[in-house]
Formats: C-alpha cells, structure tokens, sequence
C-alpha cells in the first residue's frame, strides 16, 4: 500500500511538473509575439502615440475605416474586435493606459454591448496568457466564476481553452504565421453579398453597465476625450427603441444608428459593408473633427 501511495505521488508531481513546463513554454511564446491580433499587439507594446484609437465590438472592427481619419491627418487605429462585450473593451483600454499610450480621442461604439456585464469567452481568452503577468488583467478576471482553477492550476486555461489559445495557436505565433487582422490600420471591411437583413433587440434591455463607467473612468484619469456612439442597423429592426432607452441611461452617447439609410449599405442588419463603413466614417468625421485641422483633434464632449 506504501509504495502504491509513492507511485501516485510520484505520478502526480510528474503531473504537476508537467503542466508547469507546457505552462510556461505556452506563455513565452505569447509573451514574444505582437502580431497575430489586438491584444497581443497592445500587451507586448511600448507607448504608442494616436489622434483616435477606436475601440468595442464587430460594429466597431466593421464600421470604422481607419484610412479616412489618416487622410485627415490624424494617426489612427481601429481596436474594435469581433464578438468583443464591454468587459475585454474596458481591459483593452487599461492595458493602453498601462503602457502609457498618447491618446487624444477614444471612440467607443457603446450600444448593443451595454446590455450585459459579461465577458465573452472567445476575445477574453486572448487576454488568460498573460494573467499571470499582468496585475490589470488578473484584477479584471478576478470576479469571474472560474478565476480560481484558470489563475491557480498551470496549464488550465491553455486546456479549457484550447480551441482559442491552445496547441495550434501557440504554434501558428511561434512560427509567427501572419493574420489579417492587423491590416487595414485594425478595420475591417465587409463584402456586398447582404447576409441575414432581419434583426430582434426587443429581448434586449440597456443597463448602468460596469465596463462602460470604467471605461469613462479610464479616459478622464488618462486625458482621453471620449466620443461615444451608438452606429447603423439596416431598416428592417424590430425594438429600435432599444437606442432611446440606452440614451435615457447615458445621454452623452450620440446616436447614429439611423444616419446611413439604404439596405444596399449593410453586409447584415447589424454591420454595414465597405461601402457603408466609408459612407459612415464620412459622415462621423463630418460631424466631429474640428474645423481647426491644425490641432487634429476631435471635439470634446
């Protein structure tokens, strides 16, 4: 029975050690990389200067065209990510202000990510490699149900999320195998070929959101003007009252969704196509920049 027990013991330290060896071979390859996406190009980063920075959800990634801001003059980056939620927005932001980032204008597309307080496991996965290196990120981590095994057991979070930040993706950055999402300044552009042209937000309700007041907290503490919108859905929406009740809660959030009219502008009825983004980046710029172009800033608000 005594060499029985030793075997399992032996056995589990092997375990253990094991899993702290792949623990840490995981995290030194995300640690050495900046260019497979957003948050590794933010977390392994030094200062950075920008004009606007922008940041939120698909309808962000889609509807901002980085290259209209540049031929204004002003150093731009769109940091929006597909399937993002306030929760990895406001973490993306604390990371820039951690790195001492210069920013003079955040535009945060702040509509449909004000309903909830959640993280969304496919971006938040981006953020676990680094858990154990950044104060900022395991603090932001720290209220959610699986913190405990995902911060205290090696190796967990590399197996739970495997699919996201497993074997092949820390491959595909060892070898440094390109994405394309850092093209296009961060934009993203959607095709013509319209996909589902219906859209329900009547089961959704607006709330004080958490990760929207930090994200205000953030931009005051750091000198970051602020902008807020909420950007287009195409004309086939059911709930569009979804849009006053998030202005009822925070009224400093400019409205927008109705400013590109015409289904041919939208891929789906929530993200618009190249075409619509540029019409809609105009129409932003338009409606913001200052006439002092000398100062290539945006008006505070």
């Amino acid at each position: 029975m005594k060499k029985f027990i030793i075997l399992v013991i032996k056995i589990l330290l092997t375990i253990l050690i094991l899993l702290v060896v792949l623990d840490w071979i995981y995290t030194s390859v995300y640690l050495h990389s900046s260019k497979r996406g957003k948050v590794d190009y933010i977390f392994n980063s030094k200062a950075r200067k920008y004009d606007v920075v922008i940041l939120g959800s698909s309808r962000a990634n889609n509807h901002f065209v980085s290259q209209l801001f540049e031929n204004k003059g002003l150093k731009t980056f769109n940091y929006g990510m597909s399937g993002a939620h306030l929760f990895e927005t406001s973490l993306m932001l604390k990371l820039m202000a951690e790195r001492h980032y210069k920013i003079k204008t955040v535009i945060l597309e702040a509509d449909l990510g004000l309903c909830n307080e959640k993280e969304s496991e496919a971006i938040a996965a981006k953020f676990l490699p680094y858990i154990h290196h950044s104060e900022i990120i395991a603090t932001h981590f720290s209220d959610q149900k699986n913190f405990n095994t995902l911060y205290y057991i090696p190796f967990y979070r590399y197996i739970d999320f495997d699919a996201l930040i497993g074997f092949r993706e820390m491959y595909n950055t060892a070898m440094g195998k390109p994405t394309n999402i850092l093209d296009n300044l961060g934009y993203h552009p959607l095709g013509h070929k319209p996909g589902n042209m219906k859209n329900n937000l009547r089961t959704l309700k607006p709330i004080r959101n958490k990760y929207y007041e930090e994200i205000k907290q953030i931009c005051k503490q750091n000198h970051y003007n602020l902008i807020a919108v909420m950007t287009p859905m195409c004309s086939n929406v059911k709930g569009m009252d979804y849009f006053e009740k998030a202005n009822q809660i925070y009224p400093e959030i400019h409205n927008l969704e109705n400013v590109v009219q015409g289904d041919q502008y939208f891929s789906s009825c929530g993200h618009l196509n190249d075409a619509g983004a540029r019409l809609f980046t105009k129409i932003l710029i338009e409606r913001f920049l200052k006439q002092n172009k000398a100062r290539k800033s945006f008006p505070r608000l």
